[in-house]
This record gives C-alpha cells, sequence and structure tokens, in this order.
C-alpha cells in the first residue's frame, strides 16, 4: 500500500486475534431489526490513496451505517450551508453524555446539542438541510453517501427503516423538545423520516473503507478520482470524528487507536489516516457506549502494529 505496508494475512490474523472480545458485548436490541446480527461476525477494509483495496474477516456481510451516516449528512450541510450557519445550529464540543442522552439538551441554556454526531444534533443537521421536502432531503444525503464510498447502488433497509420509525421513541423525545424551544422549526416527523432513512442506509466494509479514504484524501475518491468534498470540509469533518466521534467513548478511543473515527450501532466503524487510507471494521457485539466491542480492539491492534495513529 506504501510504507505502512501490510498485507492481507495481516489482517486475517488480527481478525481471528480480536473476534472472542466480541463475546464482552451484545447487539443492540432497542432497534428490534438489530437484534438479529450476528454477535461473532467480525470484519475489516482498508483503501489507500491509490485504491487499493485489502479485506479480511466477514466481508460479505451487509449492515445498515447508523450513526455513520451522520458524517454524510454533516458533510452535506457543510457543502450547501457553510460552516457559519452549521455551527450556529450545533456546536463542536464532545459530550460525556449516551448519544441520545435527552438531559444535556435542557440543562444547556442555548438548548443546541453538544455536535453534529450525537443523535441530536445530526437531526437538526437534517432540519437545516436546504430542500423543500423530506423525500429530496434523504435522496441528496443518499447521493451524497453514493459518492463517497463509490458505490451508486447503496440504498435504504427498508426493514431496519421501519423497525426504527416504529420504535424510536427516544429520537422523538429529542427532536420534540428541540422543536419546543425553537432549535428545530421544521415539521418533526419529516425530519425524522430523513433521520431514520439515512441510518438504515446499507453497506459493506468495503464501502465504508472507501469513504473512510475519501475523507483521508481531503475529499478525492481513490476509487473513482472524483473530488466529492473540499478539503477544508474533510478536516473539520476529521476533527470532530476525532474528538466526538465514538460519543462518550470518544476520549479513550483517542488513547488507544490515536485516530479519528466514526461508530455506529450497526457495528461499524470508520477510522481515518489522513493523507494515507481510509479503514473500515464492522463488528455488531458492542461495548456500554454503543460502539462494536471487537472493532476497536481490531483497529487498536492495526494502528499499533503498523504505526498509523496520527492523535
Amino acid at each position: 500500500m506504501n510504507q505502512k505496508d501490510f498485507e492481507r494475512t495481516d489482517l486475517e490474523r488480527l481478525v481471528r486475534e480480536t473476534r472472542p472480545l466480541a463475546a464482552g458485548g451484545r447487539v443492540a436490541t432497542y432497534i428490534p431489526e438489530l437484534a438479529g446480527s450476528d454477535p461473532n461476525a467480525l470484519a475489516v477494509s482498508v483503501m489507500d490513496g491509490g485504491g487499493h483495496l485489502l479485506e479480511a474477516g466477514d466481508r460479505d456481510v451487509r449492515f445498515t451505517m447508523q450513526s455513520i451516516s451522520k458524517v454524510i449528512s454533516l458533510s452535506l450541510a457543510l457543502m450547501e450551508l457553510g460552516e457559519t450557519e452549521v455551527f450556529s445550529k450545533v456546536g463542536m464540543d464532545p459530550t460525556a453524555d449516551p448519544f441520545n442522552s435527552v438531559m444535556r439538551l435542557e440543562m444547556v441554556s442555548s438548548h443546541v446539542p453538544q455536535n453534529p454526531l450525537i443523535n441530536a444534533g445530526a437531526i437538526v443537521i437534517d432540519s437545516i438541510l436546504p430542500y423543500d421536502d423530506p423525500q429530496r432531503a434523504f435522496f441528496a444525503v443518499r447521493e451524497m453517501a453514493r459518492r463517497l464510498t463509490g458505490n451508486p447502488e447503496i440504498c435504504e433497509n427498508e426493514a431496519v427503516y421501519l423497525s426504527e420509525k416504529r420504535t424510536g421513541d427516544r429520537n422523538r423525545s429529542l427532536a420534540y423538545f428541540l422543536k419546543s424551544v425553537g432549535t428545530i422549526t421544521a415539521d418533526v416527523e419529516a425530519v425524522l423520516d430523513v433521520y431514520f432513512r439515512q441510518c438504515s442506509l446499507e453497506v459493506t466494509v468495503a464501502d465504508l473503507a472507501v469513504l473512510s479514504a475519501t475523507l483521508s484524501m481531503d475529499g478525492r475518491n481513490p476509487m473513482t478520482g472524483e473530488m466529492v468534498l473540499p478539503r477544508k470540509i474533510c478536516r473539520t469533518v476529521r476533527a470532530l470524528m476525532a474528538t466526538c466521534g465514538l460519543y462518550d467513548g470518544s476520549g479513550a478511543f483517542a488513547m488507544k487507536v490515536g485516530l479519528p473515527a466514526k461508530s455506529g450501532v450497526g457495528g461499524g466503524i470508520i477510522a481515518s489516516v489522513p493523507g494515507i487510507m481510509g479503514i473500515a471494521v464492522c463488528g455488531p457485539s458492542l461495548d456500554n457506549q454503543g460502539n462494536s466491542i471487537a472493532g476497536i480492539a481490531l483497529l487498536e491492534r492495526i494502528s499499533d502494529e503498523f504505526g498509523l495513529r496520527v492523535l
């Protein structure tokens, strides 16, 4: 790949060594459709700046992006509205609270979500996307996902979308509170429909490795060659991933792995090595913060063994 060269056999070995750690977590069950995920599944994919891809483990497993999609909607909002407008609506600070906390919103006098990578922040981002109906807003997010991954076939998993929509009472609580204090002015159910749909976008680890590599290469998709995002937006997104990307586990992740990253309760994590490569893992068994327990261990081993950490 480059001076950080490693082989598929290295990745296969690290998957074998870290897979047993999945027994220490459990799959997400608050979204019923995710409850059937294989807790022992584990996969990794790596793409460098030249578009070379390595994969290991259960690389054919398909899963939904969940909160990794927040990186996509944030990138789209920054493209369409600019930093000043976006960060007048959401903060830039890490949180010590769970990703779906209502308490913090009530305690902060401005009632502005602390950052765009927690649920409340992502819902606000979807509420300000400059489209006149939720379907157009979702299509814009999906199109950005397709360009960032280089996969024009990416679509939502309808069963997961409907499962989230039926059971998303905590997210409704967040959204209606934000509406009650004027942080959201759009129709709540329309905004939530965009949010639930984007979380249900279905991918493989290879798709996410391309997405992460595109962020790592300052917006140039290494597989398609397209300049998808400006360099400044990629730097902003990577900075937020480094400080906020694993919710209240972000500090520990930065210490252990040392890479900008974003997780999702589907078990996926993307990690960026700026200027060099993108890495993606998927392991549906989660820790108490909602992050892949074996996936974090796998990323830590990859970062340590190949000297990748940048933080």
